[in-house]
């Protein structure tokens, strides 16, 4: 019976270790060391619209950029080669969070959550007309102030008002916006600027922690913003034409729900899952629909996307992670302006924390895109395969 109470005393110590040590670095290791996000992924989604930030202990602030270099080729409906269509690009984020008093946080998240950036080169194919190539350009910018109220130690309830803004600026070129069935609908030379608009939502959620063996999780629901946009619509082959007209667009309301807990001494298992509703989503100028009855850009089918990893903390100033990740794409065929559906990916990230109250992460991701076949209209014009795409990141926090 001795051996028993001595057996079941060491455990418990065992345990009260573990949980030490959980509880020290789950403010080390963030859901994910990786401050790379989404590239390429379903419908327009670029940075994950991570409000992890917010949910730090005490004062906090980061700040973050990820570069994206995607290499998407593919093969036109007449079988010429396209070459890499996919520009690279970057994307910034920064927060800042204010524990006000016991009970009330602060915070204010800067965001760059939807994009597009491609342009087809001047070899021949169905998607230039020899001196120009289609080209899509789309930049949103996105603001979130939060206030929480934690009634106890474990539960966190937030909610607040989301700015936004959208501009654009697309050209079609080449033979594949020529209707087959109807030649007298010719997009090739049409072009589109859509002004910078703003436009409002809201964002609300909650969260529960356990402290002691490091466990947090968290759902956030983000509203559907309804922006009515400025856009001007101009063809290369109707010099005349100058079409000013207001564009609806709806950026889709999404619901992110992330976790994390300890599952060993200095260990951290964490998930994320995103929903994306893109299968509503329209683009749809006046001219272009009266011209040829078709959407600019839809999607199909709804966004999921996840990513599960471990975090381990080395000592007391290295740390890393490596995570593997899923996005089901919005539907396929796709839109030409951005011929992938879904990938998977493999990430590994490092931190270093020079001190107590500040770090410095660095990641990376590789990504194989999924198989598209790019249709404009009803009518299929391109197959896109095996193509892959390389994240890079780097984030800066600071506790204060």
């Amino acid at each position: 019976m001795l051996f028993f109470t001595h057996f079941f005393f060491a455990i418990l110590a065992f345990r009260d270790r573990i949980f030490m040590k959980l509880s020290f670095i789950s403010t080390a290791i963030l859901l994910s060391t990786l401050p790379t996000s989404l590239v390429l992924a379903a419908g327009l989604d670029r940075s994950g619209q991570s409000i992890s930030a917010f949910l730090q202990s005490g004062n906090y602030a980061e700040a973050g950029i990820s570069v994206l270099d995607p290499t998407v080729k593919g093969k036109d409906l007449s079988g010429n080669s396209v070459s890499d269509m996919a520009d690279d690009y970057y994307f910034a984020n920064a927060a800042i969070k204010v524990q006000a008093t016991e009970q009330i946080s602060l915070g204010l998240l800067y965001d760059q959550p939807f994009g597009a950036d491609a342009m087809y080169s001047l070899e021949q194919s169905m998607f230039t007309n020899g001196i120009e190539g289609t080209k899509v350009e789309v930049e949103t910018h996105n603001l979130t102030a939060l206030i929480g109220y934690q009634p106890t130690e474990n539960w966190n309830f937030y909610a607040g008002p989301v700015w936004q803004t959208v501009e654009a600026d697309i050209s079609l070129r080449g033979q594949a916006y020529i209707s087959p069935k109807d030649p007298t609908k010719v997009l090739s030379g049409y072009d589109i600027k859509i002004h910078e608009e703003e436009a409002f939502g809201w964002l609300a959620g909650f969260a529960y922690q356990i402290p002691e063996i490091a466990l947090k999780t968290s759902v956030t629901y983000r509203s559907e913003i309804k922006h009515k946009a400025k856009s001007v619509e101009t063809h290369k082959l109707m010099p005349m034409l100058n079409v000013e007209s207001q564009l609806d667009a709806i950026t889709p309301q999404s619901v992110n729900i992330d976790f994390q807990t300890g599952v060993a001494a200095n260990t951290l298992a964490f998930a994320n899952i995103r929903w994306v509703h893109w299968d509503q989503f329209a683009v749809t100028p006046k001219f272009l629909n009266s011209a040829s009855g078709n959407n600019l850009i839809d999607y199909s089918d709804d966004q999921w996307s996840a990513t599960v990893g471990v975090g381990h903390k080395f000592n007391s100033q290295w740390s890393g992670s490596a995570s593997v990740g899923y996005d089901s794409g919005a539907g396929n065929p796709v839109t030409t302006l951005g011929p992938t559906e879904g990938y998977w990916s493999v990430g590994l990230g490092g931190q270093y924390s020079p001190a107590e109250n500040y770090f410095i992460q660095a990641g990376v991701k590789y990504f194989w895109l999924g198989d598209a076949t790019a249709r404009t209209g009803t009518t299929n014009v391109g197959e896109f395969e095996d193509n892959y795409a390389l994240g890079y990141g780097l984030k800066i926090g600071y506790r204060f």
